[in-house]
């Protein structure tokens, strides 16, 4: 399969997917290992872990070297770095306090006490979205892994290239090389993962994701799913406008806006409409492309080509059912690549596919409201509920109005925190998902089945209890 660079839009790479008996023979040498895996105690698991982070650390620069040409931008892959060796150390220090066994004794029968296990699945699939490659395709693996699980991971057959550098890390730990693998492939490889897999993540599209919930509830195999998003920003009339303008544009452009948190939807309260504009107009205009290399600038190529088709799809929408852009809103190639500037758009309705399907670009439709109920109604008015945010004159102001939108986690007096941050449980609403939290101690204790020991120290009941004539 050949692979296209982003930057310069060739096809300049190629994976080769493993066959049926390939993929046969690598998960059962997966689930051989993950038995000993689980039995050696999370502390061991640990001491594993650790030293894989050294060697991910001392192959920092391959690895970031290879990211950084499967997305077209540095920055940004360096801080999925960062992530990756942070939810190492994360999980090191949390894990130890969210896998101990719990133990109590029965109310109705004195003698008889509980004690629980831990039962982690043999064999987790980890199939990752092609937007942050590395960090995604960690985010499950590093718990399901801490958890007593063996792990197999297929990243998207779009950004593949960063899996060569990091399989050579995971290869210098033979006690993991044992228990975790990559592979490469497309939907086809990721189908037959779910096939072989006891417990299934996934990262990537609605369409996608209801096609790997049908297959794994088919299987009896539990899913995680995280899906789109087209988060909806809420900015109050007491809004330090600044702030809000700085904060709409950090979490809509980042990642050149391919991100399922990005900040999609922006209702304004009229009467600081027109200067929320003209502030984030002003701020938009002074965001330089990346190009032609990565060493500056902030707004990277589109990584996936087909994105391209997408936004102008909806833009082109919006623009014949009324609506203005105020700055960007061109697809421009450059040096082989797809790019877009940061696109102010006003004049938008909910008849626009720009404000209900995820546009997945650095675009920014901004709608302005009359009464705070309105606003929510919005903001409601979605078939997605990943997150959204809040900004308002205080925390308090901002708190009222979050609790009301059905959404997943609410960014307070800024927008976008998702993505900054893992340590808070949430999930996801309506479209945008199902399955345990991924974040937050759920990210952990997701992974095992919790199997009761019912311990009766005293006498066994006799059958003669249930006779019939005892009951009167």
């Amino acid at each position: 399969m050949k692979v296209r660079n982003p930057r310069n839009g060739e096809f300049d790479y190629d994976i080769t997917p493993p066959s049926e008996a390939e993929l046969d023979q690598l998960t059962a040498g997966l689930r051989a290992a993950q038995s000993s895996w689980a039995a050696v105690g999370i502390d061991a698991r640990i001491a594993v872990l650790q030293q894989w982070k050294q060697e991910i650390e001392a192959a920092k620069q391959d690895i970031l070297k290879a990211l950084t040409i499967d997305t077209g931008r540095r920055s940004v892959s360096l801080i999925e770095l960062g992530i990756v060796t942070g939810a190492l150390d994360r999980w090191s220090k949390q894990g130890p306090e969210l896998l101990v066994g719990i133990e109590s004794r029965s109310a109705i029968f004195p003698d008889v006490r509980f004690a629980s296990h831990e039962v982690p699945y043999e064999l987790v699939g980890v199939i990752a979205p092609w937007n942050f490659p590395l960090a995604l395709s960690l985010l499950d693996t590093i718990p399901a892994l801490l958890a007593g699980c063996s792990v197999i991971v297929k990243p998207s057959e779009v950004t593949p290239r960063f899996a060569d550098p990091l399989v050579k890390t995971i290869e210098a730990v033979p006690a993991l090389h044992a228990v975790l693998c990559y592979v490469q492939g497309a939907g086809e490889t990721g189908a037959a993962i779910i096939d072989r897999a006891d417990m299934i993540c996934f990262t990537g599209s609605v369409a996608t994701g209801r096609k790997v919930a049908e297959q794994a509830a088919r299987n009896f195999i539990p899913s995680c799913l995280e899906l789109g998003g087209k988060d909806p920003l809420i900015i109050l009339a007491s809004a330090d406008l600044e702030r809000a303008a700085s904060a709409t544009l950090r979490a809509s452009i980042n990642n050149t806006g391919q991100a399922c948190q990005s900040i999609e939807r922006i209702y304004v309260a009229a009467s600081a409409f027109d200067e929320f504009v003209d502030k984030l107009v002003e701020k938009a205009e002074k965001v330089e492309l990346s190009f032609p290399d990565p060493g500056h600038g902030i707004v990277g190529p589109l990584i996936f080509e087909k994105q391209a088709e997408i936004i102008e799809r909806h833009l082109k929408d919006a623009v014949d059912k009324g609506a203005t852009i105020r700055i960007g809103g061109k697809i421009e190639q450059l040096g082989g690549g797809l790019w877009i500037r940061p696109t102010v758009v006003t004049d938008v309705t909910h008849d626009m596919i720009l404000m209900r399907e995820e546009t997945f670009g650095p675009v920014m439709p901004i709608m302005k409201y009359d009464s705070v109920d309105e606003a929510v109604r919005l903001a409601n008015d979605t078939e997605f509920g990943l997150s959204g945010g809040v900004i308002g004159g205080t925390v308090d102001e901002a708190l009222a109005v979050g609790k009301r939108i059905n959404a997943g986690a609410i960014s307070i007096n800024d927008a976008g925190m998702t993505a900054l941050t893992q340590e808070a449980e949430k999930n996801s609403f309506k479209f945008s998902g199902m399955g345990g939290s991924r974040t937050g101690a759920p990210g952990l204790t997701r992974f095992f089945r919790r199997q009761a020991l019912m311990i009766n120290e005293g006498q066994v009941i006799p059958i003669e209890t249930f006779e019939e004539s005892a009951a009167g």
